[in-house]
């Protein structure tokens, strides 16, 4: 079996050898070198040729964020950031996916040995899954906004929900960019760990003509409005009040390995909002979110997944398409159009 070639580069002599105890202890990958700093990494690149990159944020000499875009505009390659989970660093691994960085891994901040040895089984899939996904065009600081799209009519009865893990928040920010600002409501499932999901909401609602919300207990889900599950903390549900739509928030425990969890919010949709409901599944490893796309589905919802020539990681698609809870499989640069027209809001770019 060939193994996932894995160099990690990170300051911290204690960060680089723990990283390389926990993935030289898994049967299919190897750290075949380490640096504790880009320009070391740089040389250690063209001397070993690694499948996949970990790569911390603070470094000496060059800032992991520097590096990764020079690395991805003339040697694009898997990257994996390891970061400390602080309000500036989730910032800074946000710019990261957006230059291209596959996945990131958080620090914890206390315990850093016992920690990232607890973090071992989820550092080994976020590796696995990087070694396996596929390159995609960096976006660029500046880039010119999204056309875009424009609805001849809405509806408040149609809801979309939408269900992502790796690559997901790139993706998301490509689905909801061109959305006009009276879409369908949308409640999103990212796998995300907590403290990030503040940052993400701010970026996405800064780009968005919809408004972009960290999802709280019983807010009201209503049109022109996106509603993003907290990382790490709680699942998030639809449920009804009277006659409305509302945001129900479940502290139980992890499903599918996930909190939130995709299914979760997908289950929910089947049983409270039925045929009234939008279902899609974007790029992510693993296979949550299938069984609940099939509850919508076989509820009445029109279900759709992102196609594997436009995933990071086909992994979520894949599984939904193969137990038919998605009916078609849809580039990402399709999707704004296929939500609003399957919401029953029939638009054009402009």
């Amino acid at each position: 079996m060939k193994k996932i070639r894995v160099l990690c580069v990170d300051d911290s002599a204690l960060v680089r050898g723990l990283m390389t105890e926990i993935i030289n202890g898994q049967p299919d990958m190897e750290v075949v070198a380490s640096a504790p700093d880009p320009l070391i990494a740089r040389e250690l690149i063209k001397l070993h040729n690694p499948d996949v990159l970990t790569l911390d944020v603070e470094m000496p000499r060059m800032d992991g964020l520097d590096f990764l875009e020079r690395l991805m505009r003339l040697r694009p390659m898997p990257v994996v950031m390891v970061s400390s989970l602080t309000e500036r660093n989730s910032e800074v691994t946000l710019r990261a996916l957006e230059l291209g960085a596959v996945d990131f891994v958080t620090k914890p901040k206390l315990g850093l040995r016992d920690g990232l040895l607890e973090y071992s089984e989820l550092i080994a899939d976020k590796i696995r899954a990087a070694a396996t996904s596929r390159p995609r065009q960096p976006r660029q600081a500046g880039h010119a906004p999204a056309a875009r799209l424009t609805p001849v009519f809405s509806t408040t009865e149609k809801l979309v929900l939408i269900g992502a893990s790796t690559g997901g928040t790139e993706a998301i920010r490509q689905v909801l960019e061109p959305l006009p600002a009276n879409s369908p409501a949308i409640m999103i499932t990212q796998h995300m760990p907590a403290g990030f999901t503040r940052s993400f909401v701010q970026r996405l609602d800064n780009l968005c003509a919809v408004q972009v919300h960290e999802a709280e207990d019983g807010q009201r889900v209503l049109p022109g409005h996106v509603y993003l599950a907290p990382g790490g903390v709680a699942h998030m549900k639809l449920a009804r009040s009277g006659a409305n739509y509302v945001v129900k928030l479940d502290y139980s425990d992890p499903v599918n390995r996930h909190r939130p969890s995709v299914d979760v919010l997908f289950h929910s949709a089947a049983q409270v909002a039925g045929k009234n409901a939008v279902g899609v599944i974007l790029t992510g490893m693993g296979k949550d979110g299938a069984l609940g796309m099939l509850a919508m589905k076989q509820a009445g919802a029109i279900t759709f997944a992102q196609d594997e020539a436009s995933c990071v990681v086909f992994g979520m698609p894949r599984e939904a398409l193969h137990i038919g809870a998605a009916d078609s499989a849809v580039p990402l640069s399709e999707i704004s159009q296929r939500i609003l027209s399957s919401a029953g809001s029939y638009g054009h770019r402009v």
